[in-house]
């Protein structure tokens, strides 16, 4: 492939940018002019990876930092269905004519010949669709459940169970696309028809499937459900990682846990700020119990209040801590679900307990659940007894840390940087006989 002109575009969202970085200096070290738009505090990051930064002009930046100081009467709705139809429309929908016009923009004062975009970053969407332009949509997300591609069966239950779990799951996709994201997807088509785009139907999502050129999947085919039906764009390319500048680093405080029978690594991710949903319950499974360490990492939520709170000499709590240096020393990893820390836990060989419900966490802890890679918790707010529990099940089964390893086996066969370019320059080059799904 000759050298092209490639901006990535992502949401402002530590989730939606950070798997894609690795891919773009790979790009940009084959040679092509890679560049990136992307709104808030993300450029710094973007000219620390030396790539040129398109900040947001017209898009309005609104992500975890800001969304309740930007819509107050956010924190009055109690109902999870109206809070959930209240982001996506804030976050998602109403930013994509401010992307649009930043994008038109950019292209006009230099053209790109392809635009890699998350799948969030619906505006890219119609950009690569008004301008006739190459798209790559990529996928830091599991490939969701819905009407078009319908829940599997779990092998694991009983035939009865599994009837059962099958209606369930049918109602949930139902309600879920028909019901509840109903107004999302008309406000959707909405949008599409202000800039002449022809509607869409069933869930506003898998338009990105249908109309992105190629769709590359982080993770790989073991973690995910054995579709019925399967998008002929999609790619799985194994787990998309931040980039890393030079050799690893060590983890500094790694001594302290060599004391230790058994090493926990909690986390609620960067997005959410509530230490009280799954920080606290761990720490107070474990703050009994000198046997275990707890090495907690907040997003920067109240780091000083709980170390006041839990001063505990088997606990260790910090802003960050690089996870790929930690969890060679973890025995299992408990999490809200983000997607990139359980692709991250699964390449380490480590089991995971879950407890997520919003914000497609539910279906990430589901997938934990199906593949017997951990416990899916069910709830937002476990208990400290539930986590107590889950995590002792977890030591005293070695299918979950059997089934880790196995995943972590397809893992490394994966190289994902390189599969993806082989993908993007068949398309580039026009070689569908390339663009074999993996």
């Amino acid at each position: 492939m000759n050298p092209q002109r490639i901006l990535f575009a992502t949401v402002p969202f530590d989730g939606h940018f950070s798997p894609l970085t690795g891919l773009a200096v790979h790009l940009k070290q084959l040679g092509h002019d890679v560049r990136w738009y992307v709104g808030g505090h993300y450029g710094d990051r973007v000219r620390a990876l030396g790539l040129p930064h398109y900040p947001t002009v017209k898009a309005r930046v609104i992500n975890q930092t800001n969304m309740d100081e930007l819509f107050p009467e956010r924190k009055k709705i109690k109902n999870p269905i109206s809070r959930a139809r209240f982001d996506v429309k804030q976050t998602f929908l109403n930013p994509i004519p401010g992307y649009v016009d930043d994008l038109m923009a950019i292209h006009a004062d230099w053209p790109f010949d392809l635009i890699v975009y998350d799948l969030a970053c619906l505006g890219a969407l119609f950009v690569q669709e008004l301008l006739a332009i190459k798209g790559v949509a990529v996928g830091v997300l599991p490939l969701f459940e819905s009407e078009s591609n319908p829940p599997a069966d779990d092998p694991h239950q009983f035939p009865l169970k599994r009837w059962l779990v099958r209606r369930a799951k049918r109602a949930k996709v139902y309600l879920t696309f028909r019901v509840m994201m109903k107004p999302c997807n008309v406000l959707y088509n909405e949008l599409r028809g202000q800039y002449g785009l022809p509607p869409e139907s069933g869930f506003m999502f898998e338009s990105v499937f249908r109309n992105a050129h190629l769709y590359l999947q982080s993770g790989v085919p073991g973690f995910d459900y054995p579709h019925r039906q399967f998008s002929p764009n999609v790619r799985f390319v194994g787990p998309l990682m931040p980039h890393r500048s030079g050799q690893k680093t060590p983890f500094r405080q790694a001594e302290r846990t060599l004391p230790y029978k058994h090493v926990v690594l909690a986390t609620q991710g960067t997005f959410e700020n509530d230490v009280e949903k799954i920080i606290v319950p761990t720490l107070e499974a474990y703050k009994n119990d000198p046997d275990t360490m707890v090495i907690v990492t907040t997003g920067g939520s109240g780091t000083e209040a709980l170390r006041g709170r839990y001063p505990q000499s088997h606990f260790l709590i910090e802003d960050f801590i690089d996870y790929d240096a930690v969890m060679p020393y973890v025995n299992v990893y408990v999490t809200n679900g983000g997607y990139g820390g359980v692709m991250l836990a699964l390449k380490h060989k480590l089991p995971i307990v879950v407890a997520g419900v919003y914000e497609g966490k539910d279906d990430i802890a589901d997938r934990v659940q199906f593949n017997q890679v951990g416990i899916n918790l069910n709830t937002e707010t476990p208990k400290p007894a539930q986590i107590y529990r889950a995590v002792t099940k977890i030591r005293t089964d070695d299918t979950y840390r059997q089934r880790a390893r196995q995943l972590s086996r397809e893992f490394e066969q994966y190289q994902p940087n390189q599969l993806a370019v082989g993908y993007i320059n068949a398309l580039m080059t026009e070689k569908p006989g390339l663009l074999v799904t993996t």
